[in-house]
């Protein structure tokens, strides 16, 4: 659904913004020539492929093939449709949006998503309010001195308070004419049995949840006593997704960036004491274990090149088992995983505070890896007794099925052995047990259309045409749209045998016609995902269409052509000469499709 926005707004928007900034702000890029390159965010590479143009403000990926302008990217990216991806690039550079030009339901798609963030901003400011203005924050100031989090932390995170009572919230609400049921849609209010609504968070610290781009997308509170729950957070809204969302992570991108690691902590005051002891590089779980789309993020955040990962976490048996699922997605992204292994009964925050940062760093430094950490914790649940060995195999051997790697999993099948004293064929031998099952059960499961979740796109997923000089031509058009009429005159869309590639340049032609823009308004057009990508990955070619240089193509290509139909001629003449009845229809047929095609 195209968004109905006037041209010179579109322009004013696509010229006023800078996709390396923008995508940047999500990708590690390196400068590579003219361009900047960096690992795909949308499926797990191990070199990079993820090209983006400054001069062309388009993004393509070769391996996986998608690809588009700023607008695209985030659309892909963040989840959103097109009317929030262009009023996000509007919001980022201070462009107002007229909403006069949007049709009713894109007014709502973009109000909606607009109305949650501006409503988490405002309640942000009221929380933080209470926690340092209002007499009802006394209690909590003394809390937060107590835990030791000083006025810097407070104020960079900006930190709140909910007062006691059911209805603080809703009643500030009310005063600014907020809809309830926005404020419902935010998860910042609960619905009664009955009728009304009473405030989620109650006498709780309030820990803002800030995304990448700075946007406030959802808060976090935790108790001053032994109450129940001890923490409680938002639920997930159209702004806010626990699976895909790191706190903290809006603070430490730089820092990530410049160390090539990241800690990975569990809660809101460890995050807040590894930043407040120089740990910048720093993000937190948000009551969830950590997912393959948590460590893709972290990868682009930490960048190429040797990246590492350490997990801070309780050595119990859910945190255990949380370690297991993410070796796979660990290896996938080229990263090493490390665990920091705390002494018994503290946690990042008392250790820091007690031990301070120097101590921390020695274990950071002495950190086991993820797997030797695991087969450790293993050892020390089942012993090495025959019985243990056999728990221990049972236990690890799916883990190392996940494994997609066949040299990784092979080597780390060598160390499990090795490490519990096993011959190496008997945990081989499970580990294909585990995998021909697994395998099993993805061929039982429902096939299902269209990309979700972690599932990488693959490169063939979307076939580029392979006719080479058929892509040259639309490359030409594309980049030096002067060519066109000359394209139009000699006929040449005509000589066209790949359907998709002549589909894309009889549309170039028609927006062309209709408007003289850049190549990269060509994207506000295009509706078809197969285009668009094959659009992205010809304008990311790099040569220089003198006219000279277009008029000897299209002349080689029409050259190219008569010779293929002179070939074919000759195939008739031969068929009929030897009685080929079978082939003479076959190659008449296909002399017919030809003379259709060219009109």
């Amino acid at each position: 659904m195209a968004l109905h926005i006037s041209d010179d707004k579109l322009s004013e928007i696509r010229n006023a913004a800078d996709i390396v900034d923008m995508v940047s702000a999500r990708v590690f890029l390196k400068k590579a020539g003219k361009d900047f390159v960096g690992l795909c965010p949308f499926h797990a590479e191990k070199t990079p492929s993820f090209t983006v143009s400054a001069g062309k403000q388009i993004f393509h990926c070769f391996g996986c093939g998608a690809g588009g302008d700023i607008f695209n990217f985030l659309m892909k990216y963040d989840g959103i449709s097109f009317p929030e991806a262009v009023q996000a690039v509007a919001r980022q550079y201070g462009i107002a949006m007229p909403e006069k030009d949007m049709s009713p339901q894109q007014k709502k798609q973009v109000s909606e998503r607009e109305h949650l963030l501006a409503l988490n901003r405002r309640v942000m400011a009221f929380y933080r309010d209470m926690l340092l203005k209002d007499p009802k924050g006394a209690a909590a100031r003394q809390y937060l001195k107590q835990r030791k989090m000083n006025r810097e932390m407070i104020e960079q995170f900006s930190l709140g308070f909910a007062p006691p009572g059911w209805d603080n919230l809703i009643r500030f609400l009310r005063k600014y004419r907020v809809p309830l049921e926005m404020a419902e849609k935010a998860g910042l209010i609960v619905p009664k049995k009955q009728r009304g609504y009473y405030d989620r968070f109650r006498n709780r610290i309030i820990f803002p949840i800030v995304d990448v781009t700075g946007q406030v997308v959802a808060f976090g509170g935790r108790v001053m006593d032994d109450a129940k729950p001890k923490y409680l957070n938002s639920p997930e809204t159209p702004v806010y997704h626990k699976g895909r969302t790191l706190y903290g992570i809006h603070a430490a991108r730089e820092k990530c960036r410049s160390q090539g690691c990241v800690f990975i902590v569990e809660g809101y005051f460890d995050l807040l004491a590894m930043h407040q002891h120089g740990l910048k590089n720093s993000v937190a779980t948000l009551g969830t274990a950590l997912t393959r789309d948590h460590i893709r993020r972290l990868s682009r955040a930490v960048g190429s090149g040797d990246k590492k990962a350490y997990l801070v976490f309780d050595s119990d048996e859910a945190g255990i088992n949380a370690a297991k699922r993410t070796i796979g997605a660990f290896l996938e992204e080229s990263m090493e995983a490390a665990v920091v292994l705390l002494p018994k009964g503290y946690d990042p925050d008392s250790y820091l505070f007690e031990q301070g940062p120097g101590a921390f760093d020695k274990l950071a430094q002495s950190a086991p890896s993820l797997f030797a950490f695991l087969i450790d914790s293993a050892i020390a649940a089942h012993g090495l007794t025959v019985e243990g060995k056999v728990r221990i195999i049972g236990e690890i051997a799916p883990v190392l099925a996940e494994i997609a790697d066949s040299v990784a999993r092979s080597l780390y099948v060598r160390h499990l052995a090795e490490s519990i004293g096993v011959d190496e064929a008997a945990v081989l031998e499970k580990v294909r047990e585990n995998r021909m099952k697994a395998s099993a059960r993805s061929e039982r499961a429902p096939k299902t259309s269209g990309s979700g979740g972690d599932a990488p796109q693959r490169a063939d997923a979307q076939k580029i045409p392979e006719d080479r000089l058929e892509k040259q031509v639309v490359a030409m058009m594309i980049q030096n749209p002067e060519v066109l009429p000359e394209i139009r005159e000699r006929g040449i869309l005509a000589y066209f045998e790949d359907a998709q590639l002549r589909e894309l340049a009889e549309w170039i032609c028609r927006v062309m016609d209709r408007e003289a823009g850049t190549a990269s308004d060509l994207f506000n057009s295009v509706e078809d995902e197969k285009h668009r990508q094959l659009l992205a990955s010809l304008m990311m070619e790099d040569v220089c269409w003198a006219q000279d240089s277009c008029s000897l193509l299209l002349s080689q290509f029409i050259q190219c052509r008569q010779r293929k139909q002179t070939d074919l001629l000759q195939q008739i003449r031969a068929a009929e000469k030897s009685n080929d009845q079978e082939l003479l229809i076959k190659l008449l047929s296909k002399k017919q499709k030809q003379a259709v095609e060219r009109g």
